[in-house]
């Protein structure tokens, strides 16, 4: 195998492939990148066995063939070359890369293509697209709140489903719970709920561009997802996604309006003195404003007043810190939030103002 390819636009879909790679161990086929050159064109693969990821690139080809190479040695490489055509050249199980302009010579030893795994196939009779830029919004709505307690696998994804003419995602970790929905019409077949990792959802957020569709195909074990020229796919997440309704309030009978970004700041500065353990902060609602405060014992405590839009009985409400600033910093294009409750130590409700297709909800803590 040997081609040549600007190392710009080789090093773009390396660094993504090297993400997917878990181990790190040199003498394993998940630790290497699958590489296909023909029709002036590269194919790179990477998997870690439960994600797989697959893209192509334009290069000029003078000998095809396939092999792979150390993911994390081989962008290491890449990284410390100056900007420029580079020629690869793979003979004897070792690749050779060197720019064509430069005396720098790597060889990095490669195993068989023929050892790489096989990656799983869509099935096209249940795909279906929807706006790229809208995919992107219900997973930055809803990743951040999957739970990282890997006892209750269950909830370690986001809920995937679609219901009517909605398509739904939501996520949970027991305390909080992140919920968005976009129509799609009637033209998108049922599906039974899924759970996704958020690893391959990650990856989607930090390389998805604003423009165009996104192409999902969803089977019983595996979800496909393709963009642009990227190829995605996931094992999904066995088990039972918690019964999401039984959380959501029908109503509540009282809510409080503020500042987005005035609320952040006084998060943020008042977080300085906040029980690392516990993370608790205060809530003082009172007509007219809001009293943010915190305490760390031994040590200090903080407290700042926000104006906020309220005609009901003083209350006070003790919430995680990291729990009401997530959803406040997804909700990036709102600025004002109401918080809807109806008890001090019952849930809250967090929703963009004016209302939009989704919310955030919140188990409060003891006030002391």
């Amino acid at each position: 195998m040997k081609f040549t390819c600007e190392k710009s636009v080789l090093l773009k879909e390396i660094t993504i492939a090297q993400e997917i790679i878990s181990s790190k161990n040199a003498i394993s086929i998940l630790s290497n990148i699958y590489l296909l050159a023909e029709n002036d064109s590269l194919i790179i693969k990477a998997t870690d066995i439960k994600v797989n990821f697959e893209t192509k690139v334009p290069v000029t080809v003078l000998e095809p063939g396939a092999t792979t190479v150390f993911g994390e040695k081989f962008l290491g490489i890449l990284n410390s070359i100056p900007d420029g055509e580079l020629e690869f050249d793979q003979k004897d199980m070792k690749i050779t890369i060197k720019p064509t302009l430069k005396k720098i010579k790597f060889q990095l030893k490669s195993i068989a293509s023929e050892k790489y795994p096989e990656f799983p196939v869509a099935n096209d009779s249940n795909r279906f697209e929807l706006p790229v830029k809208e995919f992107k919004e219900m997973i930055l709505q809803t990743v951040f709140a999957v739970s990282d307690d890997e006892t209750r696998y269950f909830m370690n994804g986001v809920f995937f489903e679609k219901q009517s003419e909605k398509l739904i995602m939501v996520a949970t970790d027991g305390r909080r719970l992140a919920y968005i929905e976009k129509a799609v019409g009637a033209d998108i077949k049922e599906f039974t709920g899924v759970i996704v990792p958020p690893k391959v959802l990650n990856i989607i957020m930090k390389r998805a561009g604003d423009e165009g569709l996104v192409t999902i195909s969803i089977t019983d074990k595996t979800i496909f997802i393709q963009f642009g020229s990227y190829q995605l796919s996931s094992v999904l997440i066995e088990g039972q996604f918690p019964n999401y309704h039984r959380v959501i309030p029908e109503s509540q009978s009282h809510v409080f309006f503020m500042s987005r970004f005035e609320m952040l700041d006084a998060l943020r500065r008042v977080a300085l003195l906040v029980e690392q353990k516990s993370r608790r902060v205060y809530l003082g609602v009172a007509p007219g404003k809001i009293t943010v405060s915190s305490e760390e014992s031994d040590i200090g405590d903080a407290k700042e007043e926000i104006p906020c839009k309220y005609d009901g009985d003083e209350v006070s409400i003790a919430l995680n810190y990291r729990y009401i600033e997530e959803p406040f910093k997804v909700m990036s294009e709102d600025d004002e939030i109401g918080i809807y409750f109806t008890e001090p130590n019952k849930v809250i409700t967090i929703k963009p103002m004016p209302e939009k297709d989704y919310f955030h909800i919140l188990m409060p803590m003891q006030l002391d």
